[in-house]
């Protein structure tokens, strides 16, 4: 009897031990989970955070945009900048499918993978009145059509909050060189103040960032002819400037940086490209001082960042064999691992101009400089200045157009370097 009382003792601290101990596990589990919480990422996280690469991206792989990538295409090829450490991506217009299929396929990613991390800067498309038309482009009046891009923008930015991170209003919509489409910075500038007060009323993100993504000229990087109220108070008004640069068309526009100095001229061949290449990488450098300054000098905690920088790897026409001969996979690569490094060490996000060629943007031409921006080819194979990352191993598994990733030329260095053009002599 004392045996059998004993025992029952002994089971009812056993299970009461036991319930302490669930207790236990379950309230640290608890605090695990609460502690563990993904932490909400914002557009200040990512801007000027070298663990959130950014590049452009547009899927398409015909000579029109009228044959829209599918969402299983443009999985594919997310799939293949998020392996290559891109975090970020930014897209141009919202009145075609393209941007809110991008948006689907990445939302459908994270739900299969939720570590899959892609964020979007989302492209307003601006343009003045009669633009693209056979009438004269009315340069001092904005097009009806912008209320509707930046509506949908803005229902797009809402839908998917947890992806869109930045609105751009406009892509070189103020430079005066877009004799087709630009407008005044008043008209870009009353855009921006709808979004902004959107976001005041509660009817938009705080945390979402507005900018407009330009020409390093359109935010007083140039001539004073920019420097205008309105820019001021544009300046002011978004949440940073977004400019761009492209010593690669300015080796045409501009040459004087790109051609080789007299007194380099007894260098040999690879000297002469790789210096004309650290002479554009300086050019670049400049133009972002440049703008950096004057807006600092209007907000001084204004940050500034790059919206677009590129190098096209072919070309038939100004940047070719007949040209300013800049045009080569070799250039290109030492561009775009040059504008990382720098951009990374200085805190500066660098969307560069872009992920993979797209056919349509000289759909006449083939050969057009236009359709040759891309990283990776349409087939999907991997320009030089990836071939490391091919070595790497991380886009094993992945295809575009159900091609593996593979090198350029083979892999072959030294038929590559047979199409390398040696800049012009002053």
């Amino acid at each position: 009897m004392i045996n059998i009382v004993f025992t029952f003792h002994q089971i009812k601290k056993s299970i009461a031990f036991l319930l302490l101990t669930l207790t236990f596990f379950s309230c640290k589990d608890v605090t695990k989970t609460n502690s563990s919480k993904p932490k909400i990422v914002t557009a200040k996280d990512i801007l000027g955070n070298p663990n959130y690469q950014a590049i452009c991206y547009g899927g398409y792989r015909k000579n029109s945009r009228d044959i829209q990538p599918s969402i299983a295409q443009l999985k594919e090829d997310l799939l293949i900048l998020s392996a290559m450490n891109i975090k970020v991506i930014r897209t141009y217009n919202v009145h075609l499918a393209h941007a809110s299929n991008v948006l689907i396929a990445i939302s459908e990613l994270k739900k299969d993978n939720p570590n899959f991390e892609m964020y979007v800067m989302l492209g307003a498309w601006i343009d003045c009145k009669n633009a693209w038309t056979n009438l004269e482009p009315n340069h001092e009046e904005e097009s009806k059509r912008n209320a509707i891009e930046i509506d949908e923008a803005t229902r797009l930015a809402n839908k998917y909050p947890d992806i869109v991170k930045v609105i751009a209003v406009g892509n070189e919509a103020m430079v005066k060189w877009a004799t087709s489409y630009y407008v005044q910075p008043n008209v870009i500038l009353k855009w921006v103040n709808h979004l902004q007060n959107l976001k005041k009323e509660g009817k938009l993100n705080q945390d979402l960032w507005i900018t407009s993504s330009d020409d390093f000229a359109s935010w007083g990087g140039a001539d004073d002819s920019y420097k205008t109220q309105d820019l001021e108070a544009l300046i002011n008004a978004v949440d940073y400037v977004s400019m761009h640069t492209y010593p690669y068309h300015n080796s045409h526009y501009n040459p004087a940086f790109w051609k080789t100095p007299t007194e380099e001229s007894s260098l040999s061949d690879i000297e002469k490209v790789n210096a004309a290449m650290n002479r554009s990488l300086e050019f670049a450098k400049t133009q972002y001082n440049t703008v950096k300054n004057y807006v600092k000098s209007i907000n001084p905690s204004k940050p500034v960042h790059i919206g677009e920088t590129g190098w096209a790897s072919s070309s038939d026409g100004f940047y070719g064999n007949d040209g300013s001969k800049a045009s080569d996979e070799y250039k290109q690569a030492l561009f775009y691992n040059s504008m990382r490094d720098w951009t990374n060490k200085e805190g500066i996000s660098c969307f560069f101009f872009e992920a993979f060629d797209e056919p349509w943007k000289d759909g006449g031409n083939p050969a057009g400089s236009e359709n040759h921006f891309g990283i990776f080819t349409v087939e999907g194979n991997a320009k030089y200045a990836l071939w490391n990352i091919v070595d790497s191993k991380v886009f094993e598994k992945l295809k575009r157009n159900k091609n593996p990733i593979s090198k350029t030329y083979g892999g072959n260095k030294e038929e590559l370097m047979k199409n390398v053009l040696v800049p012009p002599t002053q």
